[in-house]
C-alpha cells in the first residue's frame, strides 16, 4: 500500500492531480481517507464532488471515499493518549 498525501485548497498537490497522478502510474484502486475530525462543509459537499469526478475520468478506476479519520475510535483514543501524555509534560503537572 501507498500512502499519498493531497489537498483541498491553500497547498498542492490537490485530489485530482494526485488521482490523475496515480491512475497514470497505473494504480486502479484508490481509497480517499480524509484527514478532518469530523464532516464538515468539505467533507459533505466537496470532497465528494472530486471523487465522483475522478471517477467519470478515469473508468475503471475504483475509488471510494470513507469517514474522516477523526470519527474513529482508534484515532480518538491516541489524540486523549497523546493530550495526557503532553499533560504529563507540562510543568507543575
Amino acid at each position: 500500500m501507498r500512502v499519498v498525501t493531497a489537498f483541498l485548497e491553500l497547498r498542492a498537490p490537490g485530489l485530482e492531480a494526485v488521482v490523475d497522478g496515480l491512475v497514470g502510474e497505473g494504480v486502479g484502486e484508490i481509497l480517499v481517507v480524509p484527514v478532518f475530525l469530523a464532516q464538515g462543509g468539505h467533507l459533505k459537499r466537496d470532497v465528494p464532488v472530486l471523487v465522483e469526478a475522478a471517477a467519470e475520468r478515469h473508468r475503471g478506476l475504483r475509488i471510494r471515499l470513507v469517514a474522516p479519520v477523526g470519527e474513529d475510535d482508534g484515532v480518538l483514543d491516541a489524540m486523549a493518549l497523546y493530550a495526557l501524555g503532553a499533560l504529563a509534560g507540562l510543568p507543575g503537572a
